[in-house]
């Protein structure tokens, strides 16, 4: 296993191990056999274990696994405050408190706001006093280190990356994802500053592997390199000095075994022009069901009424690259759920946007069928329950 340091110079695993996709059993996560991938994955030189409060089971697991194995001093824990459930001071200290309880442990070595997909998110923790909060927390080593993890635009990630002191962070990244929410530019400008960033999705919900077309997972088999599909993504990730840990969900000896031997053998910089090139070329198969041309160039923003044109082409096209569910899922997490409306119902049709884009797109009346597409009213509801019970104040 290969390590990168944090803020502090603390060694991680290059793989880190992702707790949310344990195998269950009637409901329930199947204890004895996470154990044994976990122990596998400790062998082999994993150290970093990502939960969060809300992954059903994962930290209580996690928490009886370690202490029985004697493993807490020898591990980093990464777990999450759900940022959505608070509403004042006194609940910063409940969920954290529950949740030093399931993990049996009195501090976390990474500890994240959750699912931050605005700045107003980030900004109703510091109403409620969240700055104090970690100082008092840090101060009394109940938290070692203090990150956020992101689902929003490269501008919003970057605003909330400047506004504080962070010690690493969490994105949504991989070869399809480049330029996509807080993407390359995001990264790197962490790395810039001195910021571990963890990365999660490498897979893309195994459809860089899975999912692939089946004209890419013949151009995979065919290449010299010999890589499988996860292969080629994990090592796009460690080609890149930016990234510190990638994540994995792993649920089998079998991938553990095959994602422990690509961390120890995957170097920064190992990729040649031809391997970004045959990459480009998956990305067109995947992509080939594209329905619209958007490169996200952002040269059609600011819209003057908010209207995030780029994230909701993007979203539109992953309901025909991915799956239908898959793109609305995305819409709701990274434009649907922000505080101030992003969406087409805000559009006047002005046409600003397309007298700047490149690819002559005509975008009001892409935005038009997207918005038709992402929100049918089942959608329009749910995310209307979910913006208003995650946003509260």
């Amino acid at each position: 296993m290969q390590y990168r340091n944090d803020k502090h110079g603390e060694p991680i695993s290059l793989l880190g191990f992702g707790c949310m996709r344990f195998t269950t059993n009637m409901g329930a996560i199947d204890i004895d056999k996470a154990e044994k991938e976990i122990l596998a994955a400790y062998k082999a030189g994993v150290n970093y274990f990502d939960t969060a409060y809300i992954y059903s089971g994962s930290e209580a697991a996690i928490g009886t696994i370690f202490k029985r194995n004697n493993l807490r001093e020898k591990i980093k824990i990464a777990t999450k405050l759900p940022q959505y459930l608070v509403n004042n001071r006194a609940a910063l200290d409940r969920y954290f408190n529950e949740e030093l309880s399931r993990l049996q442990t009195d501090y976390v070595d990474y500890y994240l706001m959750h699912h931050l997909t605005d700045y107003v998110a980030w900004q109703n923790l510091k109403d409620n006093g969240v700055l104090e909060w970690i100082e008092e927390k840090k101060k009394s080593g109940a938290i070692r280190n203090i990150g956020f993890s992101f689902h929003g635009d490269s501008d919003m990630f970057l605003k909330i990356l400047h506004d504080y002191d962070w010690d690493l962070c969490l994105v949504q990244y991989n070869y399809l994802d480049e330029f996509a929410q807080a993407g390359r530019h995001g990264v790197e400008e962490a790395h810039k500053m001195g910021i571990p960033v963890m990365i999660m999705e490498p897979l893309r919900g195994g459809k860089l592997v899975d999912l692939l077309p089946e004209a890419a997972k013949k151009m995979i088999k065919a290449n010299p390199r010999g890589w499988s599909a996860a292969e080629w993504a994990f090592r796009w990730l460690y080609n890149q000095e930016a990234i510190t840990c990638v994540l994995s969900g792993m649920n089998s000896i079998a991938m553990i075994e095959e994602n422990c031997r690509i961390a120890s053998q995957a170097t920064p910089g190992e990729f040649t022009q031809e391997d970004f090139e045959f990459l480009n070329k998956i990305k067109n198969e995947i992509n080939s069901k594209t329905k619209v041309n958007c490169t996200a160039c952002r040269y059609c923003m600011p819209c003057p009424k908010n209207v995030d044109i780029p994230a909701i082409f993007r979203c539109y096209n992953e309901m025909y690259t991915e799956s239908k569910h898959s793109g609305r899922w995305e819409f709701a997490q990274t434009v649907g759920l922000r505080k101030k409306d992003a969406t087409f119902s805000q559009c006047i049709g002005c046409g600003k946007c397309e007298k700047h884009c490149p690819q002559n797109i005509a975008i009001r009346e892409e935005l038009k069928k997207a918005d038709k597409a992402l929100r049918p009213l089942p959608y329009k509801i749910g995310i209307a329950v979910a913006k208003k019970f995650m946003l509260k104040k």
